[in-house]
């Protein structure tokens, strides 16, 4: 068996496009995140040695999660754009390091708003998760 090297990144030149606007500024954290379902079949009949059970996997569900800076002022704006695009299915893609030969992910998302306000004497935040497609991995140009 070979050793693998690992090439670990840390987030510092992302890219996060919504349909066709770019909102990295105002994204601190895009996550793509994988529910895997499982479940069983079952039957059990009369006598103690009657019990099978069979069990079952569903493809995954997975979540978009973004934590963004809360902006009402800019026209635009991310947190404008999901408080006025509710339900609506959108393409994004992200590149977890803008310039380099990392992969691109794309996906479908939809749309929901997120938190309006936050705490005195801080940047106003908010985090949503959206429901997603499996994000497709692809190369960046």
């Amino acid at each position: 068996m070979s050793a693998i090297a690992v090439q670990p990144i840390v987030l510092k030149n992302a890219t996060f496009k919504v349909d066709i606007d770019n909102f990295e500024a105002a994204t601190s954290a895009v996550t793509f995140v994988p529910t895997v379902a499982t479940s069983a079949v079952t039957f059990k009949g009369l006598t103690p040695s009657a019990s099978f059970s069979f069990p079952t996997t569903q493809p995954s569900e997975w979540v978009c999660n973004i934590d963004y800076a809360q902006d009402w002022e800019t026209a635009g704006s991310l947190a404008n754009y999901l408080h006025d695009n509710e339900g609506d299915a959108v393409a994004v893609e992200f590149v977890p390091e803008a310039g380099s030969a990392m992969p691109k992910f794309t996906a479908t998302i939809t749309i929901a708003p997120g938190q309006i306000g936050g705490s005195v004497d801080q940047v106003a935040t908010s985090s949503v998760s959206l429901a997603s497609t499996k994000p497709v991995k692809g190369t960046t140009v």
